[in-house]
């Protein structure tokens, strides 16, 4: 089938390219979509040099599907257009998520809830996703109560530029910077815009996506979202409180046989999750389960994953490879 990838000269459009081709995705023809400065320049897919166009271009080529990860202005302005067009829209920005009559979709979770009338689809934030791949599971057998997170997020989450601050600085370089303050050697509770209520935006995508993805507004959900000087892979810190006590076994159990999450939880041969080893990967890795001793049925856990694939890219894909077993295209 034919496929857009809007945005595809991007850290994630780049990573949707090559897990379109990881994962044998039926592509018959590629459209790749990036601004009006790299129109005509030229991108390599399965050995293939296929020219890049203009997102109008894209429309009137007709793709089955079209994969955005171009930003919330586009998304807003373009994928309605592309839907009017019969072209159904997974979207990596912010822009529909919260949107009543857009599903938001982890695959593993709640790919149920689609059907051929959904033309703009809303793929999560990178850290929400890998929270609720580990907390689902555990929320159908002991419902949450209440989940207090604190994240350590790369600075490929940023993007580019954030990655190119790094590197000068790496190499005592004065150059653009894409945070208010060096990210080399340091740590900044600040990811995206601060909002009304003083969390940031980040903060508040992981109390309100966790909510809609589970379907249970009365989880109750806090955030911290802290920038780190990783190349790739988000970390977690969770604390979940649960309605019912559980066994620590049963949670293992639970974890070790969810598709998609590995279980990496061996404090005796040093085993737990890490972003070096999470990178490149697409799975979701969860360790350091032990209880909360200071408050009644709860439990803390480490998560990890590669932002830019589960995170973001993969995902995407995962949700047209459902479209198509379900011949929802």
């Amino acid at each position: 089938m034919k496929v857009a990838v809007v945005g595809a000269t991007g850290l994630v459009g780049q990573v949707m390219l090559k897990v379109l081709e990881e994962r044998d995705f039926p592509v018959t023809e590629l459209i790749p979509v990036a601004s009006e400065r790299s129109v005509g320049k030229t991108i390599l897919f399965k050995n293939k040099t296929i020219k890049i166009v203009s997102i109008q271009d894209a429309i009137e080529a007709k793709p089955k599907v079209a994969l955005f990860s171009a930003g919330g202005a586009t998304s807003l302005e373009w994928a309605p257009k592309f839907a009017e067009a019969g072209i159904t829209v997974i979207d990596n920005s912010s822009a529909w998520r919260m949107d009543h009559d857009k599903q938001l979709v982890v695959p593993e979770i709640n790919a149920s809830t689609l059907s051929k009338t959904d033309k703009i689809i809303a793929n999560p934030n990178c850290s929400t996703i890998q929270m609720v791949m580990v907390l689902a599971p555990l929320h159908k057998k002991y419902k949450i109560k209440r989940i207090v997170v604190s994240t350590y997020q790369s600075i490929s989450g940023t993007g580019a530029k954030a990655i190119k601050q790094l590197e000068n600085e790496l190499a005592g370089i004065k150059g653009e910077m894409a945070y208010h303050y060096p990210i080399h050697q340091n740590a900044i509770p600040h990811c995206d815009v601060f909002e009304e209520n003083g969390y940031t935006k980040e903060e508040m995508k992981l109390v309100r996506e966790t909510q809609k993805i589970l379907d249970d507004r009365t989880i109750a959900v806090t955030a911290t979202a802290v920038r780190i000087p990783t190349s790739g892979g988000h970390s977690e810190a969770v604390n979940v409180e649960f309605e019912q006590d559980y066994s620590m076994n049963d949670i293992r159990n639970i974890l070790d046989e969810t598709p998609g999450v590995v279980l990496q939880d061996n404090i005796d041969a040093n085993t737990y999750p890490m972003p070096i080893f999470a990178h490149g990967k697409d799975d979701v890795f969860v360790g350091r389960i032990r209880r909360d001793g200071s408050q009644p049925n709860s439990l803390n856990l480490w998560i990890v994953s590669d932002n830019l694939r589960k995170g973001a890219a993969t995902n995407t894909i995962q949700i047209a490879e459902y479209l198509v077993s379900k011949k929802l295209l």
